[in-house]
């Protein structure tokens, strides 16, 4: 199956100049939801990774399935002030503004090994907080799963030193 087929860009979106890519058209076809999911545990099945971290909410999405699928845990990373007890934090940047991540102090025991999972790399800022985020709290990043790569975005750069997997690479352009 052509899952890149299956996505909608929408122009302008949350601001001009971006092109959001829509993975909803995706997700509402259960096939290709299911496709997804498959083809994302086959890139890492030689991975040694004991839980999947996912941030709210496009990495909640996909990082969830994948764990149910590969029968792991899975650990929520949540925008600041969502989570009830004790977190770590890490500031990130977006392509159109910043934000913070946390995770509860719980969450990653030390030299745990955690697969970073999210529907998208663009700059890399989501991604790289997550790992930084891991590693507070003494984990070890076993590698980053994006199904979606924007190519020109430069967020592997960010990411080089941890071991990265995607499943569809796109260039950076604004549909006609």
């Amino acid at each position: 199956m052509n899952l890149e087929k299956k996505l909608r860009h929408i122009p302008n979106f949350p601001k001009a100049g971006i092109d959001f890519i829509d993975i909803t058209t995706v997700l509402q076809d259960a096939e290709a939801f299911r496709e997804t999911v498959d083809q994302m545990a086959e890139k890492v099945k030689d991975v040694d990774f004991d839980l999947i971290i996912g941030s709210e909410s496009r990495g909640f999405i996909l990082g969830a399935p994948l764990a149910y699928a590969m029968k792991r845990g899975f650990i929520p990373v949540r925008k600041k002030g969502k989570l009830p007890w004790q977190t770590v934090k890490a500031e990130y940047e977006l392509e159109y503004g910043k934000d913070i991540l946390e995770m509860h102090i719980d969450a990653v025991k030390k030299e745990t090994r955690v697969l970073v999972v999210d529907d998208l790399l663009a700059t890399g800022g989501t991604a790289l907080a997550n790992c930084q985020l891991v590693e507070q709290l003494g984990g070890v990043v076993a590698g980053v799963l994006f199904f979606i790569e924007i190519e020109d975005l430069g967020g592997r750069h960010k990411l080089e030193k941890y071991p990265m997997y995607s499943l569809i690479s796109v260039k950076e352009q604004l549909p006609e």
